[in-house]
């Protein structure tokens, strides 16, 4: 995916839902996977021509890993946006002390956490992350098989106990082009250290639906879609115009049909 893509749907994404206003502060998590790096770069670029004028801050936590950030540091550089690094002691909590038989729940809140902690300090009244639109639907249905509800991450969270407003731009874009991106503009990426990674409950959700998409192409889509216009209040757009609503069905319409013809 180019980048003038990127931005039109992350544009999308932030008019749809009210992401940005004037003079905003967001930090942007910064993992060091193709999410988090591809939504830094389109929030980089968005800000030369945005109407409403807003302040980037990356902030990377590190779980206490040996970790080469240069790479990262560079792309800031180039983007002209500060980069700060959280040092902690996350994983030696985690895994040596408390010994978690499901790491990430715990791992999740604290690295959630020192992030916001970070965000406050640094002066910001926003806070991004990456999550796609891939993420949307394996969090549905992850809810629907083991909660028994029909519920998602809302595009917009105030967190009032810290007063931060959460956005998530990418909602709109699927990780295979997020993965794209990455590999077109050779993003800083790697491996992420944790030994949890790639063995989780959202791992699985991923695998169903990539299975379910192979017998019944486009089905991505239209999950996304029971969650864009269903009865989620977080999900209703602010102003239901016209204009938007035909933007959403173009976004559906074009990635629907992007996914038939790779399948």
């Amino acid at each position: 995916m180019k980048l003038q893509q990127l931005l039109s749907y992350v544009r999308r994404a932030a008019d749809d839902y009210n992401m940005i206003s004037e003079g905003d502060i967001i930090g942007v998590g910064i993992s060091g996977g193709k999410d988090s790096l591809t939504l830094l770069w389109a929030l980089a670029e968005l800000r030369r021509f945005y109407p409403k004028k807003y302040t980037l801050k990356a902030i990377s936590v590190n779980l206490g890993y040996a970790i080469d950030y240069s790479e990262i540091e560079s792309l800031c550089r180039k983007l002209d946006v500060e980069l700060t690094i959280v040092n902690t002691q996350i994983a030696q909590i985690v895994f040596d002390i408390r010994k978690e038989s499901n790491p990430c729940s715990l791992c999740a809140k604290l690295r959630k956490g020192a992030f916001n902690d970070a965000a406050v300090v640094l002066g910001c009244n926003k806070i991004a992350y990456a999550h796609h639109k891939d993420d949307v639907i394996e969090t549905m249905l992850m809810s629907l098989v083991y909660e028994g509800r029909f519920h998602t991450f809302a595009p917009v969270t105030y967190l009032d106990r810290i007063n931060l407003t959460l956005i998530r731009p990418l909602i709109y874009v699927n990780e295979c082009d997020v993965a794209g991106f990455a590999n077109k503009y050779q993003l800083p990426v790697f491996k992420n250290p944790c030994p949890a990674d790639g063995k989780t409950t959202r791992e699985g959700a991923h695998n169903w639906i990539k299975a379910w998409n192979t017998e019944a192409p486009g089905v991505r889509e239209r999950l996304f879609r029971a969650i864009a216009s269903g009865t989620l209040p977080e999900w209703k757009l602010p102003e239901e115009t016209s204009s938007v609503n035909e933007n959403r069905k173009e976004i559906t319409h074009n990635t629907e049909s992007a996914e038939n013809n790779r399948t």
